[in-house]
């Protein structure tokens, strides 16, 4: 039920975001105030991310509150992973139409679960009325040096993701064409609504990944990026995707490889290591309890290929999800 217009912002943040994550030694001020205090430790680099979630956008408008608060998060929990950064501490902006308390609380209960698992405090923030929009500023920290980039990629590498890709494209597209009935929904709804941020991964890649980004807006979109960054190409299998058995069937009924490589929302890792470290990833499978599969390899030539088991090439009519194109929204 609303409280109406009786509530200001500062009763908001009062009663409902002030105590909702645990607090860190590091945070010197947070809350409350005109902005955080933090002490980062010696010997740390600090990585920032933030991104901007709009509801019709990026997440359907009836999501579930709890997993609209968990989902904003993970997805910048993702960006973190791909740095190989150990998150700790969050700002969160939220846009609402009204104060309902039903609605916050659902929110702010998904936000802390996963905040919990990560060690994260919310340091500030910002809260407004308007449409449904949500920002959330993440900050973790890298021994000095060690971050992963997208850069450093180099003709001869193994290309590798992180469990499997197409569930969240296949939740989407049953929901937008109206077959959510069928059995396994829920299990694809919550790779749509609440992906896994492979933090973990991220941080035993360190020294290992010649390159790593995570996969937000499609695999041919994502590591495209890594090939221009690092200025190579690379050759990957399609037959070596790891998939559900739920996606297999739907591609084997569609024969549309795009739900796969290009739907997006997949928020797995994508990485490059050099062969000699290949041994290394078996040990990193068991510490992060992630599958690891190799899908292909970078080569000097530009340009990224897709090849079928045969040797046939596989060319995608689009590239990943890309904002301000045309009819690019997706919800």
């Amino acid at each position: 039920m609303s409280k109406g217009n009786n509530i200001t912002e500062f009763d908001l943040i009062n009663d409902y975001f002030s105590g909702m994550t645990r607090r860190r030694r590091d945070v010197l001020l947070g809350i409350g105030d005109d902005a955080a205090l933090i002490r980062v430790p010696k010997g740390m680099d600090l990585a920032l991310s933030v991104d901007t979630l709009v509801a019709g956008v990026h997440f359907f408008p009836e999501i579930p509150p709890a997993d609209l608060g968990y989902k904003v998060l993970a997805v910048n929990l993702s960006d973190l992973a791909a740095m190989g950064a150990e998150p700790a501490w969050v700002t969160l902006a939220l846009t609402i139409p009204q104060i309902d308390d039903q609605w916050i609380a659902g929110f702010c209960s998904g936000f802390t679960e996963l905040a919990t698992r990560f060690d994260l405090q919310l340091v500030g923030g910002d809260t407004t009325a308007g449409p449904l929009s949500v920002t959330v500023q993440v900050q973790g920290l890298i021994p000095a040096g060690e971050g992963l980039r997208r850069s450093g990629a180099v003709a001869g590498d193994d290309i590798y993701v992180t469990g499997g890709l197409g569930d969240a494209a296949l939740a989407l597209r049953c929901k937008q064409q109206g077959t959510d009935q069928r059995e396994d929904m829920e299990q694809l709804s919550m790779r749509l609504d609440r992906p896994v941020p492979r933090v973990e991964a991220g941080i035993a890649l360190r020294g290992i990944a010649s390159s790593a980004i995570d996969i937000s807006d499609g695999l041919v979109a994502d590591l495209g990026h890594i090939l221009k960054s690092s200025g190579v190409g690379a050759r990957v299998t399609l037959d070596n995707l790891p998939m559900s058995p739920a996606v297999a069937a739907a591609l084997e009924e569609s024969g549309d490889w795009a739900m796969v490589v290009a739907g997006g929302d997949d928020y797995e890792l994508c990485f490059t290591v050099p062969p000699e470290r290949r041994d290394q990833l078996a040990g990193i499978e068991k510490q992060a309890g992630v599958a690891i599969t190799r899908i292909g390899v970078v080569e000097a030539r530009a340009g990224l290929r897709c090849l079928h088991g045969d040797g046939s090439l596989w060319q995608p009519d689009r590239g990943g999800f890309e904002h301000f194109a045309n009819g690019s929204g997706q919800y």
